[in-house]
């Protein structure tokens, strides 16, 4: 005969959550990555009846609360974000923003069964942390992405970069960016972002 205390054993294994689950729920960075890919898949799938405008409408509350857009903003500038005024400065991270959703806006613009794998890891790299996850679909196609992660003021652990085929967002932007930067500073850089943002969202 089964005791009391084996039976109840295992109902207590049948009831508990898989180790993966776990693992991410344990961990703040992982659980931000998990609520904004629950975001990004609930708009993939009503993405042909949004459009890209109701998608990023969508996307942009997501995107705001999982992203720290000011420090990306600041990363992808440079150097010369410290001789920008205020004003110029708040203006860059209202266009970066605007383009960043804009580009989920129009990336993400379909829906064909498609799931995301969250990495139970998280990889701390003082002070930052990596976590990683999968956007897989029904036709063994995969995705990868690195987010990283640095904890915000408030608490909150948010992404300041993300990492597609081992490329660093950031770097892009850095580089796309420079040019611009030095030869007129922000006024042209802002202009050059909204463009950008504009041809996403057409």
């Amino acid at each position: 005969m089964i005791s009391r205390s084996v039976l109840l054993a295992a109902l207590l294994a049948a009831a508990a959550p898989p180790a993966v689950c776990l693992a991410q729920a344990a961990d703040p960075a992982a659980a931000t990555i998990g609520g904004f890919n629950e975001s990004l898949l609930g708009v993939m799938k009503q993405a042909k009846n949004l459009g890209v405008q109701g998608r990023y409408k969508e996307l942009q509350p997501a995107i705001e609360r999982a992203f720290d857009m000011p420090t990306m903003t600041r990363l992808a500038v440079g150097p010369k974000w410290s001789t920008m005024s205020p004003t110029e400065q708040d203006a860059l991270i209202k266009a970066f923003t605007r383009l960043s959703v804009a580009e989920y806006a129009r990336n993400f613009d379909g829906y064909d069964g498609e799931k995301f794998v969250l990495d139970a890891k998280v990889d701390t790299r003082s002070p930052d942390k990596l976590v990683r996850t999968q956007l897989v679909s029904p036709h063994d196609k995969t995705h990868a992405f690195v987010y990283r992660m640095r904890q915000a003021p408030d608490g909150r652990w948010k992404i300041i970069d993300v990492y597609s085929d081992n490329i660093s967002q950031l770097a892009t932007r850095r580089s796309d960016f420079s040019s611009t930067i030095n030869s007129g500073g922000a006024a042209p850089l802002v202009k050059k972002i909204d463009a950008l943002a504009d041809k996403q969202l057409k």
